[in-house]
């Protein structure tokens, strides 16, 4: 098997079903199988999933236990030469699966690869070319000096706009929306950390893959379309919660040793007051729906 396309599916159907028949239209030689892990959902979607896609397999979670834990049940039950996390709300190519392992198959020092992954109003969804949350690029990148020199190489250390779009390149963190990863890299570096519980995990993953010594690369010669904008902004509170809980979690287990106390503490003071705002504003969003 050359490539598993994992999905994790949560009240999320029609997504789903649009997201695996674009893979079925997938021009290809190489060979895939396709893992959906339902996040117990409360709607019909594994009896729509198991209906629909008799081939594929489908995996009944009890309760929504995440998105890693979701993920590395299918990893483990999986048989590729890569994994590919791949979200519900995205569209692939009909070249993507194929341009994708080519390109890991010609670099064998790339643990994990990307392709552009485009909004539905044709915007690049810059979450698929990024550099480290260091507490330097996040303090960029919140106060808004990152958008106000977008090419800068020290103003936005985040999403390296100054790099070149429209070429291959290795950046720091991909998005898991789209995420292809050799299996040697998983079995190196383990699983996803399911202390992650729906954010962060992709982040995470990447730092413990460079660390370990593997190249990731941006690759622009291909794309999907990743529907994420087409959602509410109306979001749930356990949503900004674990959002911002993934922030706090993730400098804790990577950056909260190589800084100094009064770094760490303006870290998490600003963590904890772009939540609360951004809990205030979520909160104004109901009432004014």
């Amino acid at each position: 098997m050359d490539i598993s396309i994992i999905i994790v599916n949560y009240n999320t159907p029609k997504l789903t079903v649009e997201a695996i028949e674009s893979i079925l239209k997938s021009k290809t030689k190489y060979s895939y199988e396709i893992i959906v892990v339902d996040n117990h959902s409360s709607d019909d979607s594994v009896r729509i999933l198991k209906g629909k896609f008799p081939n594929i397999v489908v995996i009944e979670n009890k309760q929504n236990v995440g998105f890693s834990k979701a993920n590395n049940q299918a990893i483990k039950l999986s048989k590729g030469r890569y994994i590919l996390l791949l979200n519900s709300d995205t569209i692939v190519r009909e070249d993507t699966i194929e341009k994708m392992i080519e390109f890991m198959d010609k670099n064998k020092k790339v643990g994990a690869s990307g392709c552009k992954v485009i909004l539905p109003n044709g915007e690049l969804d810059w979450a698929c070319h990024r550099g480290f949350p260091t507490p330097e690029a996040s303090f960029y990148y919140l106060v808004g000096l990152a958008r106000l020199f977008p090419r800068s190489r020290r103003f936005n250390q985040y999403h390296l706009g100054y790099m070149n779009l429209n070429e291959p390149h290795p950046i720091d963190c991909l998005v898991g929306a789209f995420m292809m990863v050799r299996r040697e890299v998983i079995e190196q570096v383990g699983l996803l950390d399911e202390e992650f519980f729906m954010y962060g995990e992709d982040i995470d993953w990447c730092y413990r893959i460079k660390q370990a010594g593997w190249e990731i690369y941006y690759c622009p010669f291909t794309s999907i379309i990743h529907y994420k904008g087409a959602s509410s902004k109306k979001k749930p509170f356990k949503i900004v919660y674990e959002f911002h809980r993934a922030m706090f979690l993730f400098h804790k287990k990577h950056y909260a040793r190589k800084y100094p106390f009064i770094v760490n503490y303006f870290v998490y003071m600003g963590i904890t007051a772009k939540f609360m705002l951004s809990a205030i504003i979520n909160t104004f969003r109901k009432i004014g729906g």
